[in-house]
């Protein structure tokens, strides 16, 4: 072989190295797509019946209880690593393009971290927080159990509006979580959190449930649904996805956050609940997506105001402030301004606890809604519809409802025979108000939406240009003057501002403003 062709040879393997580097580095960061999981549905460990009962937990010793505990759970819960990209820059912050080796722009840095899980399968399914794998690159994901024994795992599914996904590994006759029911659990009980905080692998820390249904506006999802159990369990980095499990050891919940300043442990703890992430993961399982049911409507939590207004006799349920057209409850005949007591026969006294009970069924599912109505309690049969995530346009509240000054606003009706017009600008609430003199009456003026400020309270509670100011904390107001007086007394009292308004479709809505 002459000299030249040697060369050519040599340049040409090389060439081919760098190829094959190059696809491999692509495949490994997900550039290209494959299934990442068959997904099939398994069987899970589901217990009614404590393993002691309340005369059996007085005999025994705490200590007895948490050590039994511990030696069974631990081997279910799980070491999580990822791998994540980094930034392309040079990991010492020195961003310049120029010194960008070739390398670096074909293997760009990437980082490990670390999270928990809890097999709830004998053949391989985990259960963890969304949070925990969603940034992994391809084949980024590792799992060690107890026994040190390391697999690769692949993501079956990812649901972001509870922070919650699924993954798998490949086996069989692995120890596997036996799942607790979390509606029975009550504030006081003990409680163990179980995980690899900060990178300490198979932790047990040990607490009480310090509130129940607590919604910490932490998942970053705009269908979101937070009812989380609340422990003083120490929960630190690393915990997330880890399991919350109570004196039968039993899974009540799955650790995904923390209240802190810091960064570490400040004393609270936050777990999904396992009812939800059951069902959750049993739809991932299943259908590789979570398949949720809607009702419809906008609600708010009744207050004192409210509940005095709707002749309850104590504060309790959910107040229907709009009800979406044709949808699952218009159709099943709730109106605005009902207020909804129960779920299924069980009480919901908080907006997040009615989501949590709809987010427990399936789309065509019949529920029986008990609500209060004009002094009587009534029952509605409900079938869900589906729940469709909004397009990623819809999401955020755009520039049709923030409009540029200049802008005309057709949708907020004409004075009809010309007469004053008045604006006023509520600056801490976000947003302005039109007045529009009566033709009967020019001291009487119908008061409207006129503008919303983005980001502001009025914006995040759904208020929208055009909407008609009917009342405001029950009191009905026909200036502008009128409703800064009560602005004012409610900003020095510090007490919330309760919204009448009319919509441009003409239903009535509720609207509470902090």
């Amino acid at each position: 072989m002459k000299i030249r062709d040697k060369f050519l040879s040599g340049v040409l393997l090389l060439l081919i190295g760098i190829l094959i580097g190059i696809i491999i580095t692509l495949i490994r960061q997900g550039s290209f797509s494959f299934d990442l999981a068959e997904v099939r549905y398994t069987d899970v460990n589901r217990s009614e019946m404590p393993m002691w009962s309340n005369e059996d937990l007085e005999k025994i010793d705490d200590r007895f209880v948490f050590r039994s505990i511990a030696k069974n759970v631990t081997p279910t819960v799980v070491y999580i690593e990822t791998i994540v990209p980094t930034r392309s820059q040079d990991l010492r912050g020195n961003g310049d393009e120029d010194e960008e080796s070739m390398w670096r722009r074909f293997m760009p840095p990437r980082a490990n971290t670390v999270g928990s899980g809890v097999l709830i399968t004998s053949d391989g399914y985990i259960l963890t927080n969304n949070h925990v794998v969603e940034h992994a690159v391809r084949d980024g994901i590792s799992v060690t159990l107890q026994d040190k024994r390391t697999y690769d795992a692949r993501i079956v599914g990812r649901d972001p509006s509870t922070d919650l996904a699924v993954l798998k590994i490949d086996g069989k006759d692995f120890p596997q979580l036996t799942i607790g029911n979390s509606s029975q659990i009550e504030v006081g009980e003990w409680v163990l959190a179980i995980g690899n905080p900060l990178r300490l692998q198979s932790t047990v820390t040990a607490g009480i449930v310090s509130a129940l249904g607590r919604d910490v506006q932490i998942i970053d999802d705009i269908l979101r649904i937070e009812s989380f159990i609340q422990t003083d369990a120490a929960i630190n980095r690393g915990n997330s996805g880890g399991a919350l499990v109570n004196t039968s050891g039993e899974l009540i919940g799955i650790n995904t956050a923390i209240a802190t300043q810091s960064g570490n442990y400040q004393g609270y703890g936050f777990a999904v609940p396992s009812n939800l992430a059951m069902k959750v993961a049993e739809d991932l399982i299943e259908f590789g997506e979570v398949r949720r049911g809607m009702l419809g409507i906008s609600i708010q939590s009744v207050d004192d105001e409210l509940a005095r207004r709707a002749g309850l006799e104590r504060i309790r349920g959910v107040i229907v402030s709009n009800v979406t057209e044709d949808g699952a409850a218009s159709k099943g005949g709730v109106n605005p301004s009902d207020i909804i007591l129960k779920v299924n026969e069980e009480e919901v006294n908080e907006s997040n606890q009615l989501q949590e009970k709809v987010a427990m069924f399936r789309p065509g599912a019949k529920i029986n809604l008990t609500i209060w109505r004009d002094g009587e309690t009534l029952v509605k049969e409900v079938e869900l519809q589906e729940l469709v995530r909004p397009e990623p346009e819809l999401l955020s509240f755009g520039e049709q409802q923030q409009l540029e000054p200049d802008d005309d606003f057709d949708e907020i009706p004409e004075n009809r025979d010309g007469s004053g017009i008045e604006y006023q600008k509520f600056d801490d609430l976000g947003f302005s108000v039109q007045g529009l003199a009566s033709p009967e009456d020019p001291i009487v003026f119908d008061l409207y939406i006129h503008r919303i400020d983005n980001e502001s309270p009025a914006q995040m509670r759904g208020l929208k240009q055009g909407y008609r100011i009917l009342e405001v904390n029950g009191k009905k107001v026909t200036t502008l003057s009128e409703l800064q007086k009560i602005v004012d007394k409610s900003q020095n009292t510090g007490d919330a501002l309760n919204l009448k308004i009319e919509t441009e479709s003409g239903s009535i809505g509720y609207y509470k403003l902090n």
